[in-house]
């Protein structure tokens, strides 16, 4: 009889954690980047991170000689991300990320919502132009999916080309909110697609070619030197 009471507290736990609300906060800007992190009642600051207390200087200890570590295997192939990795994860992560949302039915809070990118086009106006029509069209034609399928509340996105700046501007405030039963069912709706493209991307790394090694620049000593031999 002691196990059905045991059994009845390990699923009211599991209730109450599925139905606690979890969020993150997050600010990116001039000043750099901020970081909170709720659960519950809880709250806890992320980044930036407090400055360390000076400590008190101890005798320094000779140090042990570390021992070589392992060398890699001659032909062990280097795991890069290219940009067709990139579309392959779009292609195979997108759909199967829209299905679980579908099924959260906006479960998912978005609040707040603001975000201003300012693209510096001085070097080449030619591309900021165009970067700025791409971006304009996926806000234009990605929020109204967005705002189907998650709660999001005011937002505010704003997208501009400055000529004069050499570089792109960006800042805004972002705040997700969802409770743990609906991050775990968005995780498990995401799982098997992502080991899917996973594999394919391992895969692809061990039979793509490897990069040719560039070759050092010559010195004109280098070039007297085959001259001469000639």
């Amino acid at each position: 009889m002691a196990w059905l009471w045991i059994l009845a507290g390990i699923v009211l736990l599991a209730v109450l954690l599925c139905r606690t609300r979890a969020g993150v906060w997050a600010a990116f800007g001039e000043g750099g980047l901020r970081l909170d992190v709720t659960f519950g009642l809880l709250r806890v600051h992320i980044l930036p991170a407090k400055p360390k207390k000076p400590e008190a200087e101890k005798p320094q200890k000779e140090k042990k000689k570390k021992k070589p570590g392992k060398e890699p295997k001659e032909g062990t192939p280097k795991r890069s991300f290219t940009l067709e990795d990139g579309k392959d994860a779009l292609r195979t992560l997108l759909p199967a990320l829209k299905r679980a949302l579908e099924r959260t039915c906006r479960g998912i809070r978005i609040k707040p919502l603001r975000l201003s990118v300012v693209l510096g086009g001085r070097e080449d106006p030619a591309a900021a132009a165009q970067l700025y029509g791409e971006l304009q069209a996926a806000v234009w034609a990605g929020m109204p999916l967005l705002e189907r399928l998650l709660d999001i509340r005011d937002p505010h996105i704003r997208t501009d080309v400055d000529f004069t700046a050499p570089g792109t501007a960006a800042e805004g405030e972002v705040g997700v909110a969802l409770r743990v039963g609906t991050l775990l069912a968005v995780g498990f709706g995401m799982a098997f697609p992502a080991l899917g493209w996973f594999l394919r991307w391992r895969k692809r790394c061990r039979t793509r070619p490897p990069k040719p090694e560039k070759e050092p620049p010559k010195t004109p000593g280098d070039a007297g030197m085959e001259h001469s031999a000639a």
